[in-house]
């Protein structure tokens, strides 16, 4: 299943173009230190340099290695915890100002590469969210409605008997469409917001491991693999891979590797057949697959966990094609080009966290729909850091929840992705004759 010179990076990478400036700088005393090169810290980097603020973004690899440019390019408006659970906690007002941010959110993004003219094939595709039972289906429909009905959501409901307008294959039991949802190629994006930051004077520094942080009386120092570096203000912006750096943070942070692959070249006639409408697709296992189409129409991209351990991407590229051939049987001979994974951040509460903690700002735990969600957040961050009134959100020093005993390492992870995939496949039999295989 493997092509010739299958390669283990990001499809994403392939012919990226170089950033206009290189990735060093010797500054070692600067305005505002940010750690994290991803969405939000270079987000952040752009509103602060904009502002005459001297800034430098560090990373502990090259600018943007991490999750921003190994997702799948698929922009949601996804605010997990629905409206009733979060008035439970936090009161209607609170509730709709949390979840309208993820409309937000994505008609921020749109109108920012439009007005930046970033390249970066963004398309309001929509999105095919698919039901992986009847029973999913119903509740899909039940929920689909109250959206509309409540939060003014357009959403298109999508019979098993019309699926294959939407989608080429038969076994899923319909789904529900949401038209607004987009696409994107992530690797350009970041690289346009690489350009983006350095031309409004932002210091980008990669290879460059923070290894200590020391609290002083004109800010911080920041003991790095490079040397000391002094600044007034810090900023995390870690996520996926925040680390004992930042123990607090660490502690209120899940990492979850992702796992994705791209396929060899198809014929035009197959990718029009298995995506006549060219959306993104999600389903509604509790062990989400997610796919689309690749930006050219070429090849299919699929991703999704894999296991209940975190693995590498020669185990995780076999058994990602083997659960793609269940939806595209057409797809049994198609080899893979691509294999690789990035780290995403959930939390305990399954929202996005931004804030200020022991004079540290930062914004982290996206819960899988970073794209939008970092980005804007880490616009609001910056925003935050130079004192502007705009950069207050809804999501700010929202209770930021640990559980006893978590200090970073999510070893109850395996067991959870293990009950939940058995689950999936379980329903998913029930509902098609599928027979239920533990991988």
């Amino acid at each position: 299943m493997w092509a010739e010179n299958w390669q283990n990076q990001s499809y994403w990478l392939d012919g990226l173009e170089a950033t206009e400036e290189s990735f060093e700088t010797n500054a070692t005393n600067v305005d505002v230190l940010i750690i994290g090169s991803g969405y939000t810290g270079i987000h952040a980097s752009i509103q602060i340099a904009r502002a005459g603020r001297d800034v430098l973004v560090i990373d502990s690899g090259e600018p943007g290695y991490g999750c921003s440019t190994r997702n799948g390019g698929q922009i949601s408006t996804s605010v997990k915890p629905s409206q009733g659970k979060l008035e439970a906690k936090y009161g209607q007002d609170r509730a709709r100002a949390i979840r309208h941010e993820g409309e937000n959110a994505l008609e921020w993004i749109e109108e920012f590469i439009k007005t930046e003219g970033i390249d970066c094939y963004f398309k309001r595709c929509g999105r095919f969210h698919a039901a992986h039972s009847q029973e999913q289906f119903d509740i899909l429909v039940k929920d689909a409605q109250k959206l509309s009905k409540q939060e003014g959501i357009p959403v298109e409901i999508v019979s098993k008997q019309d699926q294959r307008k939407e989608l080429g294959t038969d076994l899923y039991n319909g789904g529900v469409i949401f038209p607004r949802h987009a696409s994107v190629d992530p690797a350009k994006y970041h690289r346009g917001l690489l350009n983006l930051a350095i031309k409004a004077g932002t210091k980008i520094a990669g290879n460059c491991h923070a290894e200590k942080i020391n609290k002083v009386l004109t800010g911080f120092e920041v003991l790095t693999s490079k040397g000391k570096i002094s600044c007034k203000q810090l900023v995390i912006a870690t996520n996926g891979y925040t680390s004992k750096l930042t123990p607090w943070l660490q502690r209120r942070v899940i990492p979850i590797g992702s796992y994705i692959i791209a396929t060899e070249p198809l014929d035009k006639k197959l990718m029009d057949q298995l995506f006549p409408t060219d959306r993104i697709v999600s389903d509604t296992c509790k062990v989400v697959y997610y796919y689309r189409p690749s930006p050219d129409r070429t090849r299919v991209l699929f991703g999704g966990r894999v296991s209940a351990k975190e693995t590498n991407p020669s185990v995780s590229g076999p058994k990602l094609h083997y659960d793609m051939c269940r939806i595209f049987p057409e797809l049994s001979k198609t080899k893979i080009s691509h294999s690789w994974f990035g780290t995403v951040a959930y939390t305990f509460d399954e929202l996005a966290h931004t804030g200020c903690h022991d004079g540290m700002f930062y914004s982290m735990g996206y819960c899988g729909s970073g794209v939008s969600m970092a980005s804007y957040l880490g616009m609001r961050l910056g925003q935050k850091v130079i004192g502007a009134k705009e950069g207050v959100t809804p999501f700010d020093d929202l209770p930021f929840p640990t559980r006893p005993f978590y200090g970073g390492n999510p070893w109850f992870l395996p067991a959870v992705v293990s009950w939940y995939r058995w689950r999936d496949k379980a329903h998913m039999a029930k509902h098609s004759n599928l027979e239920v295989v533990n991988t």
